[in-house]
């Protein structure tokens, strides 16, 4: 059975962020979508069905990148605890339900890390391959970097709300067709940690000037403001100019006359 697109894009994120050394930040793209799917860690190892094999596949990845975490972080009991079990849920995963995910080399490493967890202080954790390469941040297309970007976000104390927005600008922009967008390509810089902070700084002026622009466009339309109310009171001045008008030239009851 293939792997739905929301999974693939999981994967491709998480993967990016893994292969970049950001074990901790990895989870997050692989446990949200674990959690979309109806994840439940007392169901899964025993569920059936497509999404089931693709929650075991999640929470494989998410104990994987955890064991390795806390192998660098020398937590010897926890690395080999999580080792084991992320090993136990990929062994159930096979074929094209592994979203071109290469499982054996992983498994093979869960396996050394499961009986030697200082392994890790002897050679590099295993990389992620996807249909036979190891990607990276810079491989991501729009969606799976903006994963990428949100979970970085939060690893290292980003306000989450800023990268949403821009997130949800750049897609805006790509809908539009737009020829450039600075949303689009800041995501995919904030993603792939070129000066960080700086990319950090852009987006939130990039965020900034867009939504006071939509504020300033929404006004234009608002019935109780802008352009509206000043309509409204030229209209009444119109209607006493009218009157007033009116009055003066009218003569009115025993005003001249015969």
């Amino acid at each position: 059975m293939d792997t739905s697109e929301g999974t693939l894009r999981a994967l491709r994120a998480g993967a990016a962020l893994y292969n970049a050394g950001e074990f901790h930040a990895a989870h997050d793209p692989w446990e949200e979508r674990w959690l979309a799917l109806g994840g439940d860690a007392d169901t899964d190892a025993d569920a059936s069905g497509g999404d089931a094999t693709e929650r075991r596949l999640l929470k494989g990845l998410v104990q994987s990148t955890a064991a390795v975490y806390h192998a660098t972080e020398r937590n010897w009991v926890g690395a080999t605890g999580l080792a084991d079990s992320a090993g136990e849920y990929l062994a159930a995963v096979e074929g094209s339900a592994a979203g071109g995910l290469a499982l054996a080399p992983v498994r093979s490493y869960l396996a050394a890390l499961a009986a030697d967890p200082e392994v890790i202080e002897r050679r590099s954790p295993v990389r992620l391959e996807l249909d036979g390469t190891a990607v990276g941040p810079t491989d991501l297309e729009f969606e799976a970097a903006a994963l990428a970007a949100l979970a970085l976000a939060e690893e290292y104390g980003y306000e989450e709300r800023v990268l949403e927005r821009a997130v949800a600008f750049g897609r805006a922009d790509l809908e539009a067709e737009r020829a450039t967008s600075p949303f689009v390509a800041l995501v995919f810089d904030f993603a792939a940690g070129t000066d960080r902070p700086l990319v950090y700084r852009r987006l939130e002026e990039h965020v900034d000037r867009r939504e006071h622009r939509e504020a300033d466009v929404a006004g234009l339309f608002d019935a109780d403001g802008g352009e509206s109310s000043g309509q409204r009171s030229s209209d009444s001045g119109d209607r006493v100019d009218r009157n007033g008008g009116a009055d003066a030239t009218d003569p009115g009851p025993g005003a001249g006359g015969p």
